[in-house]
């Protein structure tokens, strides 16, 4: 599987979890990828699987919640490739509390890092997607974005957030050949979710139809999907995937 061959693809948050696991499958489907986080010790990792296996990736310290080294690392990334011809905006944090004692600080770290992130992001890497007349954006969204959260109105807003984006975004560019999706993971294993109590996975789980959870994987298919020339008539969709836990 190559048809993402000469492509430059670029995925934050690519230390672990979906990051990691789509950096994987954009790297099978032939393209070269930029991997995006904090930790470039784990980074490094990842860029040596994708080796390992016959593909070509380079970590990038960069943090989303940043505006100075989103700008940076965006500049680094263009300078090593000249173009970056998919974006992943993958990662995120979580401040979870109910409204009444959550920060003003959590409130706004989430935002920042969620949505303003990847807002500042994709303004840094467009010009040369829009010279091209091709481009994939893929934002990585939530199920709570569509339907909300006790106790996660930040990340819920975040993530609706993004969806938002995503449509306001697929309308400007795609006179350009530029295409902006978002994917709504439902509850997927991941060290973000691995956080939670066993009776509140068990809750979870009953509202899953299939029955089972997701799995990282699950996501990067969808990914790789929306990246390909499959999907160039696919824009400012937010692809559902959880199992039927929330159908819009």
């Amino acid at each position: 599987m190559s048809h993402l061959t000469g492509r430059i693809a670029l995925v934050t948050g690519a230390s672990q979890g979906i990051g990691r696991a789509c950096a994987l499958e954009l790297a099978k489907a032939g393209a070269t990828v930029a991997l995006a986080a904090r930790n470039v010790e784990k980074l490094e990792a990842v860029a040596a699987e994708i080796t390992a296996a016959g593909g070509t990736a380079k970590a990038y310290a960069l943090d989303i919640s940043s505006e100075d080294s989103i700008k940076a690392g965006a500049k680094a990334v263009l300078a090593d490739h000249g173009a970056v011809h998919i974006l992943v905006n993958n990662a995120g944090i979580t401040k979870d509390g109910l409204v009444m004692r959550m920060k003003l600080a959590d409130f706004e770290d989430v935002l920042r890092t969620n949505l303003t992130g990847s807002f500042l992001l994709t303004q840094a890497l467009i010009s040369p997607m829009m010279k091209a007349r091709w481009g994939r954006i893929l934002n990585i969204t939530s199920v709570v974005g569509e339907t909300g959260a006790a106790g996660q109105a930040n990340y819920a807003a975040s993530k609706a957030g993004m969806i938002g984006l995503t449509k306001s975004l697929a309308r400007e560019f795609a006179s350009r050949g530029i295409t902006v999706n978002a994917i709504a993971p439902g509850f997927i294993q991941t060290p973000m979710t691995d956080v939670l109590t066993d009776d509140q996975k068990t809750g979870i789980l009953s509202q899953i139809p299939l029955a089972r959870y997701g799995a990282d994987s699950d996501i990067a298919a969808a990914v790789v999907y929306l990246a390909s020339e499959n999907a160039g008539y696919i824009t400012g969709h937010t692809l559902d995937v959880n199992g039927g836990m929330y159908m819009g």
